[in-house]
């Protein structure tokens, strides 16, 4: 599904890409982000999204959407121009708050693993909350069972993931001994991991041309390394990607 974004509604305080607030054709409300976001970081957004839909795990609906032009122009405070027209990441508002820490031992174990698993398979080290604080990236809503939503992976595929720190400050790191001693659980992981995978040209093939390219005359190759992050996520399947770093 591709949509069309018919209003722009303001821009978020929150996060460190401070995406737009738009509605779109469909009547609903997404938070999108736009030119402001590297193409890198756009892409690694897209990739991350599909590699979770794939895995069956609870990310914030998502899709593909278009900016017009027109509605860019005819801003004359230069307050869209962050965003840009063209296609963009729109991902569903979701009405619920962050995660907290007295929300963790509420989350079922299966999805906490899941979670940090695919976190540290994707290299995002961008879901932490500890004693002192931090943003999960986590939605929490209280209902009867409760709900957690994933959202924000554009500073995956992080060339300086540190895996200490990872482990140090991840939401559900307590879980990685346990998890990784597991070899069961690492068996049924390796094969959810490869299916996963089995599909990355078609994930590939759903992204738009602009987004292959850093200006908008699209002169300027934006380059993402797509045959080095299909090799780097196929490290699943070796007994390497379950070694932790020395503690």
């Amino acid at each position: 599904m591709s949509l069309t974004v018919t209003e722009i509604l303001g821009r978020s305080q929150e996060g460190q890409t401070r995406p737009y607030i738009c509605r779109c054709d469909d009547g609903e409300v997404y938070i999108v982000k736009g030119r402001s976001v590297p193409r890198y970081q756009l892409t690694a957004e897209w990739i991350c999204a599909k590699l979770c839909t794939e895995l069956g795990l609870p990310i914030a609906q998502y899709t593909m959407a278009t900016v017009p032009v027109d509605i860019i122009e005819a801003d004359l405070t230069g307050a869209y121009q962050d965003l840009g027209s063209g296609p963009v990441f729109a991902s569903h508002r979701v009405s619920a708050k962050n995660l907290m820490r007295m929300h963790i031992k509420r989350v079922p174990q299966t999805l906490r693993r899941d979670i940090v698993l695919f976190d540290w398979w994707v290299h995002n080290a961008d879901r932490n909350l500890t004693e002192i604080g931090g943003n999960p990236n986590l939605l929490w809503s209280a209902g009867d069972p409760p709900a957690v939503v994933m959202i924000d992976h554009n500073l995956a595929f992080d060339a300086e993931f540190d895996q200490a720190e990872f482990l140090r400050l991840h939401v559900f790191s307590a879980e990685v001994p346990d998890l990784f001693s597991d070899f069961l659980l690492r068996d049924t992981y390796r094969t959810r991991l490869a299916t996963a995978l089995e599909n990355w040209n078609g994930i590939c093939d759903t992204l738009p041309e602009d987004w292959y390219f850093i200006d908008t005359e699209k002169t300027m190759p934006a380059n993402f390394p797509f045959d080095d992050i299909k090799r780097f996520l196929d490290r699943a399947i070796t007994d390497a990607f379950w070694q932790l770093p020395p503690t």
